[in-house]
């Protein structure tokens, strides 16, 4: 099909799609619409567990590469301060508004539409998977994550987030600390007991004053931040412990254990990971995906949003039309001539890496 037919075709799909309520965990009836969308236009197997849907080229080649086309179709819940209607697309002056427009809809129908574009030919250098996923929003462990295995050896990902189109080439990582240091309980008129409260300030001052030698050529410095403290339960009691929570944002320069490894070394309170799976990801800046966009005039940077990237064990370029402030913003919108963009330069980027050249 050609490009503008395409582009058409996806700013429909992302209206339907607008229209459909999709929260995280809830979305079975866009997971429904795109299925059903693939499956008109010609893609002979689509597959489905839970909310997540992907297909693959039609001329699938077990001796190629796989590059992973994946964005998100989940969207977070509209917040108070809209003025519009968040379920209904409407398009005024070359603006389209509505829930999960910029984030991550246009990405998601432009990367479908790029699909499409390449699913029938027999002259590529890589097979595409496309995936449209689920619970992105609260990085749940039912949607890219849960399905992996199935999409069998990957070897490098396009993750549709809203950059403008321009090639963020790493991402920080997230790691959350619940600490607690401990103490003993006595009266706090007498001297009495050891204050846990006390016990956890060197600890708070530490990740507050310490400084990571590495710093990540897109992302900077590793950052901690203390962001809850809560101890004691009345006034007179001296506290037997204090717990407080550690906002860790992640880069490329360390692994996640590397990190959690000095700070063992360095507090007294006990350090507890809620999770170690966001961690941060990246590309080599001679990867052809990154040099192709390169050549195209696109610009690098390092993003400091968690999107599916974390759960990626392959390099991964995350690239989308549409603009990051606008995530989560009251009466969301994206421009339609950044869809047609959008749709353009991935083809061009693709052309440029994965078609054979005759």
């Amino acid at each position: 099909m050609e490009q503008q037919e395409l582009y058409q075709q996806a700013v429909a799909l992302l209206q339907q799609l607008i229209s459909t309520p999709s929260f995280s965990k809830e979305e079975d009836k866009t997971a429904a619409v795109l299925a059903q969308f693939l499956q008109q236009h010609g893609v002979e197997e689509v597959h489905q567990q839970q909310h997540n849907i992907w297909a693959f080229n039609k001329h699938f080649n077990p001796n190629l590469p796989t590059l992973l086309l994946n964005s998100h179709h989940d969207t977070v819940k509209p917040n108070s301060g809209y003025t519009r209607n968040p379920f209904e697309p409407s398009i005024e002056e070359g603006i389209l508004y509505g829930l999960g427009s910029n984030d991550a809809g246009g990405c998601l129908v432009s990367l479908i539409a790029t699909f499409l574009h390449y699913y029938a030919r027999t002259d590529l250098k890589y097979n595409l998977v496309l995936a449209a996923t689920a619970e992105e929003e609260i990085s749940g462990r039912n949607g890219i994550e849960s399905i992996l295995p199935q999409l069998g050896k990957l070897d490098v990902a396009i993750v549709g987030e809203p950059t403008e189109m321009h090639l963020a080439v790493a991402e920080k990582g997230l790691l959350v600390l619940d600490c607690t240091a401990r103490g003993k309980a006595g009266h706090a008129a007498r001297e009495e007991g050891i204050n846990a409260i006390y016990e956890a300030l060197p600890d708070m001052a530490w990740f507050r004053d310490y400084r990571f030698a590495r710093e990540s050529e897109h992302l900077g410095p590793v950052k901690m931040s203390v962001t809850m403290v809560q101890a004691g339960t009345q006034h007179n009691v001296v506290p037997e412990s204090c717990t407080f929570t550690v906002d860790v944002r992640l880069t490329d320069a360390y692994t996640m254990e590397e990190v959690l490894e000095t700070i063992s070394q360095h507090v007294k309170a006990e350090v507890n990971p809620r999770s170690t799976r966001l961690k941060p990801s990246s590309i080599p800046m001679e990867h052809p995906l990154v040099q192709a966009g390169l050549r195209m005039g696109r610009q690098t940077y390092g993003s400091p949003t968690t999107s599916d990237q974390a759960l990626l064990p392959i390099p991964s370029l995350k690239m989308g039309p549409g603009f990051s402030g606008r995530s989560h913003m009251a009466d969301e919108f994206i421009h339609l001539h950044e869809i047609e963009e959008g749709i353009k330069l991935y083809m061009e980027l693709l052309d440029r890496v994965i078609v054979q050249k005759v």
